[in-house]
């Protein structure tokens, strides 16, 4: 019989990537590690199996070196019935992750570092949990609650497994089971997918330490027909990124960072001023002899393009851009920037002019040692649009606009 999880919506078959021991100390021993064969499995690839599980519904065992904080999570977004009755009758009823700014939204005590605990009922359905994690829902479903957050301390694999959520591009909310040690080593023979907290905590900056170029070819653009094309991929198989590399760049080089805008930057959206951001940065660079804009794979400031039109759906009910983040249950920037750092190291460019309104991205870079020399303005005109959203973008997000 297949698992719960392999049922419907998502009637996939999975693949079984691990299954092991459980050690002594609790921690979870996948069989390629006790096989000797650790290094064939990359700490990244450990974080892009169990994002892919998680975006399938499937369980997850998040891991830890602390003897019991070893537990399974389910997507709250992608659970099913089925499924969270199969962990159930196995474990006993699990307890609802949020992160702070959901909980915030829903008046529920932050009794505990990075996360909140619900305790959720055995008898709960897929629906009714995904109706307390998604704002969007809040109309539909006014009279949640009140919700009492557990005050016990949480294992570090709890804060892990929302992490893990965000990463899957996914509402950043989870399910946890706990169990002993001896019935999760029952359990995993099922071959679900294993990662350590540790592991989720380090992808930010393991991802982009292992970006490296894999091709470059000539693209003429129509306001830069001088244009060479970079393409970036990390060794996990993550999202891939690109810089455009425009004329003869000279030193310190002409930069732009660009978040990828599929409504901005391919639709023509007039909710952003993001593809008149690029065309501009473009033309710009061209015009005064060559650079570089590099165009990362963070849509939405790094919450996916999902959770953007979520936050999109927020803001016709009268929410400000970052209060639809935070309503989510995202931070107001959720980009890793270290990503930008790498690609530029990889292009031998240490010294930049940076094409920016927005402080956050010259402090990122300085920090990653790339010497900003200069800030260069970048501003477009409003519209009836986006002139609430680039409002809201200086008098909260501190761009100077």
């Amino acid at each position: 019989m297949k698992p719960a999880w392999d049922n419907e919506p998502y009637p996939v078959s999975l693949p079984r990537c691990m299954s092991g021991v459980m050690a002594e100390n609790g921690s979870f021993l996948p069989k390629d590690i006790t096989d000797g064969a650790r290094a064939a499995v990359p700490n990244g690839l450990r974080v892009e199996r169990a994002a892919g599980d998680f975006r399938r519904g499937a369980p997850v065992l998040v891991t830890s070196e602390r003897a019991g904080d070893n537990a399974l999570f389910v997507a709250v977004e992608t659970a099913t019935d089925a499924t969270l009755a199969a962990l159930t009758s196995t474990f006993g009823a699990p307890v609802l992750l949020l992160t702070h700014a959901r909980a915030d939204t829903l008046k529920i005590r932050l009794y505990t570092p990075d996360v909140v605990a619900v305790p959720v009922a055995a008898d709960a359905r897929a629906a009714q949990l995904r109706a307390i994690a998604d704002p969007t829902a809040d109309m539909d479903n006014p009279m949640k609650g009140p919700f009492q957050a557990s005050r016990d301390a949480l294992p570090e694999t709890a804060s892990a497994s929302v992490k893990l959520a965000k990463l899957s591009g996914l509402l950043p909310a989870t399910l946890m089971f706990r169990a002993s040690h001896k019935a999760l080593d029952a359990f995993v023979h099922d071959s679900v997918s294993a990662v350590s907290a540790a592991i989720i905590a380090a992808y930010d900056s393991e991802t982009a330490n292992t970006l490296a170029i894999v091709t470059r070819a000539h693209v003429p653009l129509a306001d830069a027909e001088n244009t060479e094309l970079i393409a970036f991929r990390p060794a996990d198989g993550g999202p891939e990124h690109y810089a455009i590399r425009i004329g003869a760049p000279s030193d310190p080089v002409l930069v732009r960072l660009h978040s990828e805008c599929f409504t901005g930057d391919l639709l023509g959206s007039l909710k952003c001023d993001c593809g008149d951001q690029l065309r501009g940065a473009i033309a710009a660079i061209s015009a005064a002899g060559g650079g570089v804009l590099l165009y990362l794979a963070q849509e939405g400031r790094g919450i996916g393009l999902m959770n953007k039109l979520r936050a999109y759906r927020l803001q016709t009910e009268g929410f400000d851009t970052m209060e639809a983040n935070t309503r989510l249950g995202f931070a107001d920037d959720e980009r890793m920037y270290d990503l930008a750092a790498r690609m530029l190291k990889l292009l031998g460019i240490a010294r930049v002019r940076l094409m920016t309104n927005n402080p956050l991205k010259v402090a990122a870079l300085q920090t990653a040692n790339i010497d900003v020399v200069e800030r260069v303005p970048h501003s477009f005109p409003e519209n009836a649009h986006n002139r609430d959203y680039l409002r809201t973008k200086a008098e909260k997000g501190g761009h100077l606009l």
